[in-house]
């Protein structure tokens, strides 16, 4: 067994007692025993260990030596050239960042491309719903998950949520683009690179004195688990909320909507057999990795104010106000996590949306006609447009990179 396993184990053995005591006292370390099965994945087998005392070994490894030896710099310029999937990284790359890279940029196996065309032209034509799910409502989940909250927060990304809203908004619209896999495309690139990003972060968080007086026990974060529930937040999450909303979803579409994520879960480095088969099995998983962990922080209230607060700034000069964003994202991820994110109740606007967004929804799918959509749809429609046109402007030149310390004040 390598060191660097070896002493991840050691830290592991030692948290896992201290972990059991917390979640039974702390909401934001509460989660439920491991009983998933392997069978369930795409791999259809596995040793069924808890993804909890999982991380990415080879990442790890690399990264941390990378940091080390002084060569974030050239690593990062290195990655700015590198930007479509059929582009060998570049030559300018430390011999072991190339080899990895060129090694993580593959498509796995069982990769079908049929399924991530459909995935493709799925995404393309219900490319508005999901931009609001993936945006909104994934961006509030991911404020109510404690560890994801409190790792963003205290990452060197937390100091400047306008640029690591940015950063973060590039992976999802890679998934979502038309090329996404396609040779001309950048998602593996992205994925891999996001890959990269989350092993620097596991390296550097835990020198971080703030953020392990907050981790609830955990002494390495993002864990394969950690990673799960961020899946979840996006991919089960976003087909949950297609089929409340009776968005008309074929089965060979809803099955290629999942194939592209679960390439992209293989892309960032989880294992197979924790990436779930079907949609029951994405459900059943959901279940028991995502929703009992959801809670309040105060780093994820601060966060959700931040967030809120750029989309309202965007959004105003258009007549899109406070109130209305704060209704709209209630709206998407309910009043419990709504309430856990610290947004305030606006009855006016969140009547209004109730009654114009399921309308909204069947007027865009031709089920009834324009004379029935109230006015006021439009205002709401609005809000949704500029949201994501937000987060497609700011992704513009945005780059992903990989930090080389902690948030400033957080060291």
């Amino acid at each position: 067994m390598d060191g660097l396993s070896r002493r991840k184990m050691l830290l592991a053995g030692g948290a896992l007692g201290a972990v059991g005591a917390l979640s039974a006292a702390s909401p934001a370390s509460a989660r439920s025993v491991w009983t998933w099965s392997p069978s369930g994945s795409v791999a259809g087998a596995g040793a069924g260990v808890d993804p909890e005392w999982v991380w990415d070994d080879e990442a790890d490894r690399l990264i941390a030596s990378v940091i080390d030896r002084g060569d974030v710099a050239k690593v990062n310029e290195g990655l700015h050239a590198w930007t479509r999937n059929d582009q060998a990284p570049p030559a300018g790359l430390p011999q072991d960042v190339r080899e990895f890279m060129d090694a993580a940029r593959r498509l796995p196996s069982w990769a079908d491309r049929d399924k991530l065309e459909r995935a493709a032209k799925f995404n393309e034509s219900r490319g508005f719903y999901l931009n609001v799910l993936n945006g909104i409502g994934g961006g509030m989940l991911s404020t109510a998950i404690p560890r994801e909250a409190r790792s963003v927060y205290y990452s060197k990304g937390g100091a400047d949520m306008e640029d690591r809203v940015a950063k973060t908004s590039i992976l999802g619209f890679a998934v979502g683009d038309l090329d996404a896999y396609r040779d001309g495309g950048d998602c593996a690139v992205q994925a891999v690179k996001t890959r990269m990003v989350h092993a620097a972060v596991r390296h550097l968080l835990p020198q971080s004195p703030a953020w392990t007086q907050v981790s609830g026990g955990q002494k390495i974060p993002i864990s394969q688990a950690d990673i799960l529930v961020t899946w979840h937040s996006l991919a089960t999450y976003a087909m949950q909320k297609l089929l409340e909303w009776k968005v008309p979803v074929t089965s060979a579409e809803s099955e290629a909507y999942l194939h592209v994520w679960q390439v992209t879960a293989h892309m960032l480095g989880v294992r197979d057999e924790y990436i779930p088969a079907t949609w029951d099995a994405a459900n059943a998983q959901s279940k028991q990795v995502l929703d009992p962990i959801l809670t309040s922080t105060k780093e994820g209230v601060e966060l959700t104010d931040i967030l809120l607060g750029q989309l309202a700034e965007q959004t105003s000069p258009g007549g899109v106000d406070r109130p209305l964003v704060n209704a709209l994202a209630r709206y998407l991820v309910g009043d419990r996590v709504a309430d856990m994110d610290g947004i305030p109740p606006e009855p006016f606007w969140h009547r209004t949306i109730e009654t114009v967004w399921p309308k909204l929804v069947a007027f865009r799918e031709g089920l009834i006609k324009l004379p029935l959509v109230p006015p006021l749809a439009w205002t709401v429609d609005e809000a949704a447009r500029q949201y994501i046109l937000l987060f497609l402007t700011k992704g513009q030149g945005t780059e992903l990179t990989i930090p080389d310390t902690n948030r400033p004040s957080a060291r």
